[in-house]
């Protein structure tokens, strides 16, 4: 029996192109701006060839929010509470960037912005709903394996769900985006790393 053939391996030189465009494009005009035809442009691919990737201008958009997401690295220096602001600091900046995507500089509009329209597309895509949960599971596995580690030390207390205490503080972050349209810097996140760890630590 012979084997079947496979298609060609997908290109990822492309990938990347239209992804780098895409990212531009979205960041500079926010998501009513995004254009799958004018990506293709910029990235000198042929439209089929990003619809064949990308079928929606949703599913361009929650591709550019994971590669985002693959520079937010999380580090593990055994001070928790330093490594966890740290790693909220960057899920923080992440949202003011999106949800400012698109308006001129020093425009404060309490908006979501792109944030809320990715989770809308979730709502309307069940692909892209998985994708993004998947995108987040990899992300928070990482975040949980940080937090066990510091229990493991003594540094926080026996017991201590690493689930729920992420859920608190990246849950905070997007409740103040999506709900309360309040700023989320870099003095919010600190002290919303520093109360939930005073209910923590041992």
């Amino acid at each position: 029996m012979t084997e079947s053939r496979r298609g060609r391996p997908r290109d990822t030189d492309i990938d990347e192109r239209v992804l780098r465009a895409a990212t531009a494009m979205l960041l500079e005009h926010g998501y009513a701006g995004l254009s799958p035809n004018e990506v293709a442009e910029r990235a000198g691919v042929a439209k089929t060839t990003l619809y064949r990737r990308w079928p929606t201008k949703d599913h361009l958009a929650i591709a550019v929010v994971a590669r985002l997401q693959e520079d937010d690295e999380i580090t593990d220096t055994g001070d928790i509470r330093r490594d966890l602001t740290g790693y909220m600091v960057k899920i923080a900046a992440a949202l003011e960037r999106l949800r400012s995507a698109g308006r001129p500089a020093g425009d404060h509009d309490a908006s979501a912005g792109v944030v809320a329209e990715l989770v809308a597309a979730g709502a309307r895509h069940d692909d892209i709903g998985r994708l993004g949960r998947e995108v987040f599971a990899r992300r928070n596995a990482l975040a949980h394996a940080l937090i066990t580690r510091a229990r493991e030390r003594g540094e926080l207390r026996p017991g201590l769900d690493p689930v729920v205490l992420l859920d608190q503080l990246a849950g905070a972050l997007y409740y103040r985006v999506l709900i309360t349209g309040a700023p989320i810097d870099r003095a919010y996140t600190e002290r919303l790393v520093a109360t939930a760890l005073d209910g923590a630590r041992t």
